[in-house]
């Protein structure tokens, strides 16, 4: 089963069920020449104890990706991740983490490879897509999908997917992801840009991204999983509205110091503050 769509005159395809099949979901990323692998595997017992949600997500470029072999006795591919790999591991995260449920506590990993890079289409934001479309196919409990773009401006014109050649003449440098309703992560730079530029860059991303979105629908109406069974807890409205109530000018007077060690100070005075207002009565 494989969907596409052209964003920028580049054509986007996502394909399913032809590799990892015993994972919990798996989806093939390609654009022009660049393809990348994501698969999410989660267990199916729960981890208890722990107050985050254990997702762990890996990104990998090998170097037969782009045509290199490595030739010293200690191989790259073989050993710890390269500051590269690191970042964007963190950025595929970032947009994910928020979308589980807030005491979801099933080990989760999702890795995303690079298979081969022509050099021109980037893999990040492939990566991004490719691990949400394998989430969202899965029987795991998640609230996208997600989709994501990077953002370019050559001569003022904003760009979807730019090549690496583009984004080195561009002066603006985005990667927005988001769902269906929100932005959920920007990252990125400019070149002496207004606030303003930025905003519509990010707009621009939002509302290009969506075929990416519409897409991972039609894979999970065609091919997804049955979510599996999860029970959330039910927050108490009437303890969160205290804490807001008593925390709230607490945290905004914190937050206002422009000195970072006086601001994590008064934040952890108000947090002490807030637990011992309410200790008695909860």
């Amino acid at each position: 089963m494989n969907v596409s769509n052209n964003i920028n005159g580049k054509t986007l395809n996502i394909e399913t069920g032809k590799v990892a099949k015993e994972s919990s979901g798996a989806v093939v990323v390609t654009m022009g020449e660049t393809v990348v692998l994501v698969t999410a595997v989660s267990t199916d017992e729960t981890r208890e104890g722990i107050d985050f949600i254990p997702l762990t997500v890996d990104f990998q470029e090998m170097s037969y990706a782009a045509g290199k072999i490595p030739g010293n006795f200690f191989r790259r591919d073989m050993g710890r991740p390269s500051e590269k790999e690191m970042l964007t591991s963190r950025l595929i995260d970032r947009p994910l983490r928020p979308l589980f449920p807030d005491n979801y506590n099933f080990e989760t990993q999702v890795i995303a490879s690079v298979l081969s890079f022509d050099k021109e289409s980037d893999p990040d934001p492939l990566g991004i897509v490719g691990a949400s479309a394998a989430i969202t196919i899965s029987d795991i409990p998640f609230g996208g999908p997600v989709g994501s773009v990077r953002v370019g401006r050559i001569d003022g014109k904003l760009i979807a997917f730019p090549t690496l050649e583009e984004q080195e003449e561009s002066d603006i440098n985005l990667i927005v992801a988001g769902t269906k309703e929100a932005v959920v992560m920007v990252e990125g730079d400019g070149k002496f840009v207004s606030e303003d530029d930025m905003l519509e860059a990010i707009f621009f991303g939002h509302t290009s991204l969506q075929p990416l979105i519409d897409m991972q629908i039609e894979l999970r109406e065609s091919v997804g999983k049955d979510k599996r069974p999860f029970i959330t807890v039910e927050k108490d409205e009437q303890l969160n509205a205290k804490v807001k109530e008593i925390g709230e000018p607490l945290i905004k007077e914190a937050l206002s110091y422009s000195e970072k060690m006086v601001r994590q100070k008064k934040r952890s005075e108000a947090i002490d503050y807030i637990i011992e207002s309410l200790k008695e009565e909860y």
